[in-house]
């Protein structure tokens, strides 16, 4: 089939979990045989270097620049007299429009799929099956960022910003021919606000070859790991529980016990943190930290997505220790393929008990390495919306 696709970002390299899951998904779609045309954004004129990569697997990339930095004064007054949430304006590309209006033009597309709803403004008025994919419900995490909010003069702003976008959100659900959630959960609050919305799943997945490929070798110290992008609120949030309520617990016991806290924007957040016992730091292979660390610990409470370094951690059998909302969207059970905990006192003691326990160990990390395999491999994923793809193209 012949896919228009668009992302608000470019899928190259693999520095988030949307890069992550866009890359590996238009690999295998082209491999199946999708002729994929890819439009995208970027917020700086270097990233363009990477474009060849895409091309690989593409028919065509466009890229087109976003502004690069959001909390500018011309987005925030864009804002205000707009109709739109600060971040449609945020993702808006001047030209792009006009170039998918002479694209679709030019080229007979069977389908359009947009990754994220805030792409879709960009699309003009066509008759082209639209598949809208949402990697979380945007307007959930943008409330949680409201409410926890520190800037009180800001907050009814903060709060009539996520009305817009819940509105705008909803609507282009309405629009799309069909629309992917990644989760069971995410699928059940689309359903609760559009009962008569056509919701399908494609999950998120992990390149099991290539974390089981060794790069390095398990750290002679017990090391606690966090890693994520930290321009992410809920992975900040994570972060200050961790080093906060949870690793004071667990260096009191564990008295050589390293930390590492380790992605993109880490030294931008955290660099006061580092310490003899604390690194941060960015690294350009996080297969060679997942493989050095001990376990994952993922204090996670706020909503949205489905964490990737679950599934990176799991493919190359790293053990994890995390909240009921930090691995939700993934079939693990708790003690079997994962130790779910939500009261940081008692993420504490489990990560303790795991360290010290080998038999518990071995078990949780095999577990969760064949789960990965049966389950989350990127090959049954792409098929999945390949399938979808098919099913859309014939109506």
């Amino acid at each position: 089939m012949k896919i228009l696709m668009l992302t608000p970002y470019l899928p190259f390299p693999l520095l988030t979990g949307g890069q992550t899951r866009s890359y590996n998904l238009i690999k295998r779609l082209s491999a199946i045989g999708h002729e994929i045309t890819l439009f995208c954004l970027v917020k700086k004129s270097s990233e363009r270097v990477y474009v060849s990569e895409l091309e690989k697997y593409c028919k065509k990339v466009r890229v087109f620049n976003r502004p690069e930095k959001p909390w500018t004064v011309k987005n925030i007054l864009k804002t205000g007299l707009s109709f739109y949430p600060f971040l449609v304006i945020r993702n808006w590309a001047k030209g792009e429009k006009k170039a998918i209006e002479e694209e679709i033009k030019e080229d007979k597309f069977d389908l359009i799929h947009a990754e994220t709803f805030y792409v879709m403004p960009h699309i003009p008025k066509t008759t082209i099956p639209i598949l809208l994919v949402e990697q979380t419900i945007e307007y959930l995490v943008y409330r949680h960022f409201a409410k926890e909010s520190r800037f009180l003069p800001l907050k009814p702003l903060f709060y009539f910003d996520v009305a817009k976008m819940k509105y705008w959100e909803l609507k282009y659900w309405q629009q799309a021919a069909k629309v992917v959630a990644m989760s069971v959960e995410d699928r059940k609050i689309m359903i609760s606000e559009l009962p008569q919305l056509d919701v399908d799943i494609v999950p998120n997945g992990v390149d099991k070859e290539y974390f089981d490929t060794p790069v390095a070798k398990r750290a002679k110290d017990q090391v606690i790991l966090y890693l994520g992008n930290f321009t992410w609120l809920q992975n900040r949030e994570a972060v200050d529980v961790l080093v906060r309520r949870v690793w004071p617990i667990i260096k009191k016991t564990l008295a050589g016990a390293k930390l590492w806290i380790i992605g993109k924007s880490a030294k931008s957040f955290f660099v006061h943190l580092s310490s003899v016992d604390i690194k941060v730091m960015e690294v350009k292979d996080v297969r060679e930290v997942y493989q050095k660390a001990s376990l994952l610990v993922a204090p996670i409470y706020g909503e949205g997505g489905t964490r990737y370094k679950n599934l990176e951690s799991f493919a190359s059998g790293l053990p994890v220790v995390t909240t009921s909302i930090g691995i939700r969207g993934i079939d693990a059970r708790d003690g079997q393929q994962v130790i779910v905990r939500d009261n940081p006192d008692d993420i504490a003691k489990e990560t303790v008990e795991l360290l010290n326990n080998k038999d518990l160990y071995k078990k949780v990390a095999a577990n969760a390495r064949a789960m990965v395999a049966a389950k989350y491999d990127w090959d049954p994923i792409a098929k999945k919306l390949s399938d979808i793809y098919e099913e859309l193209g014939k109506k």
